[in-house]
């Protein structure tokens, strides 16, 4: 019995600690919560070591974190547009194939768990799966922060003409792309140490940083225009062959009717140009325009109004940048192209780099530059030319446009923006203090252009325009101040004529 007894209680005598399989069943494999991955994470997107040493995540947790970064990130690019806007999705995913570049990297880099001598706790993190799960949280305070400067200046949250200037973007860029960077780096040597391979995983992700700025830099976000356009309070521009035969049509017949010059009279010719549909306050701006050259400037007969707007679809030419140059080509061949005087007035949204906006969703209209105006210009051979640009940072178009028979007018110098071209304008503050007020009381461009800017200048301080005064430009060549100045002694001896109602403003205004 003693030795039976004894032989039992061998048997169940524990193994001795050094075994192995003891070893592991003495110290189970503990899993991180999910918390704490998303707050190591964010440790270490502000460069703090994470606390996660010697675990890694479960293929179920680096799901489940993917894909809440994922919703974060889309939530905070959306801030970039205001107004209604539509996920693209193509353009969203495109910059995810950094995230497999990291992950094939990190598998080549990272020392494998199997590298800890046995029976020591690891004392950096360790695996590919912790390595991806930190870097994709790390992006978040990052990209919080830039989304919201940039969203806040999107959405007119900030204000004022430091906010305004395109170096600041630049600014915003290096910064937070440096950032991004070393929460990056420091994070792969918080694996590797400082090692070769670290260096070599470093610049990698320089490098494709570099290229997605290059050639992946497509917004997450779209400006909506399909559901603007749709919108039940606004009309909808619907394309079809009938559209299209109309619209040749139309343009055929607009040009066919334009009147020929007469000799020994220099005459005034209007090329009146519109090409934003989703405002309808250039559809009145620019019906304006078309009716003051006309009425004031013995232009009748020779003005052409190209215009985006669905209500005008049968009426007038669309603004597009082709229409534009076969225009000014045609007006070139009516008239006497050393002699008479050419008005292009062009009103829409302007950028920062200077090209004119055009919308007419679903038709896709190009931006206008100032240099397919000047060259569209020089081609067709008008010598008298006056160019009046209604937009936001017009300014940029005087330098490109200017010459000694042009004189160049703007509604803002290249650095602010202009005033009155939002959905419940009547008329921007340049238009109507340029066109409807002061050229039906004098025909000098000069006369009429000294007299609305302080007019403007009081009308934007009244608004509360934050971002400084628009400051219009005007720039006149030697050569066609003598023209002008006959021109203006012709027109005062005309008798006055009554101004023709603007059936096209009134039906477009909300």
């Amino acid at each position: 019995m003693t030795h039976t007894n004894t032989s039992l209680q061998a048997d169940t005598q524990p193994a001795p600690p050094d075994v192995p399989e003891a070893r592991a069943a003495a110290a189970p494999v503990t899993r991180l919560p999910l918390q704490t991955w998303l707050i190591e994470g964010l440790r270490a997107g502000v460069f703090l070591k994470p606390r996660v040493a010697g675990h890694t995540p479960t293929p179920l947790q680096a799901l489940i974190i993917s894909a809440l970064v994922f919703v974060v990130e889309a939530a905070l690019f959306r801030l970039e547009i205001a107004g209604p806007a539509r996920l693209d999705v193509q353009a969203w995913l495109s910059g995810w194939w950094v995230a497999a570049l990291f992950i094939g990297l990190a598998w080549w880099a990272f020392p494998s768990e199997a590298a800890e001598p046995d029976g020591e706790t690891p004392q950096r993190p360790v695996g590919v799966g912790a390595g991806f799960v930190l870097w994709v949280v790390a992006a978040i305070p990052n990209t919080l922060v830039y989304q919201c400067l940039i969203g806040a200046i999107a959405q007119g949250w900030l204000k004022g003409e430091l906010f305004s200037q395109a170096w600041l973007y630049w600014a915003f860029f290096a910064v937070f792309t440096a950032w991004s960077l070393g929460a990056a780096f420091l994070l792969i040597t918080r694996f590797t140490g400082l090692t070769v391979r670290a260096m070599v995983f470093g610049l990698a992700l320089v490098a494709s940083a570099g290229l997605s700025a290059w050639q992946f830099n497509a917004r997450t976000w779209q400006d909506d225009s399909a559901r603007d356009a749709a919108a039940v309070s606004r009309p909808r521009l619907h394309l079809s062959q009938q559209t299209f035969e109309t619209q040749q049509a139309l343009w055929e017949k607009t040009l066919a009717a334009v009147a020929p010059e007469r000799p020994g009279v220099v005459d005034v010719y209007g090329v009146v140009f519109a090409p934003y549909a989703a405002e309808d306050v250039f559809l009145r701006e620019s019906t304006l325009v078309s009716r003051v050259l006309a009425e004031r400037f013995d232009a009748e007969g020779r003005v052409v109004h190209l215009v985006n707007h669905a209500t005008t679809t049968s009426t007038h030419p669309w603004a597009t940048t082709l229409n534009l140059q076969r225009t000014i080509d045609a007006m070139a061949q009516r008239m006497d192209r050393n002699n008479d005087v050419l008005v292009v007035y062009m009103t829409s949204h302007g950028a920062s780099d200077f090209k004119l906006a055009a919308s007419h969703w679903p038709l896709e209209v190009p931006p206008v530059s100032p240099g397919e105006l000047r060259e569209a210009l020089d081609n067709a051979g008008v010598r008298h030319r006056v160019i009046v640009i209604s937009a936001c940072y017009s300014g940029g178009w005087v330098d490109t446009l200017a010459g000694d028979t042009t004189l160049v007018m703007t509604a803002a110098d290249a650095t602010h923006t202009s005033y009155g071209c939002g959905r419940l304008s009547e008329l921007t503050f340049f238009g109507r203090a340029m066109f409807d007020e002061q050229l039906r009381k004098t025909h000098s461009f000069e006369l009429a252009f000294a007299r609305a800017v302080p007019l403007i200048k009081q009308r934007e301080i009244d608004a509360g325009k934050e971002d400084g005064f628009s400051n219009p430009q005007i720039r006149v060549g030697a050569g066609i101040s003598p023209v002008l100045r006959a021109l203006e002694k012709r027109l005062d001896a005309l008798p006055p004529t009554a101004p023709a109602p603007l059936p096209l403003a009134n039906a477009a205004r909300p």
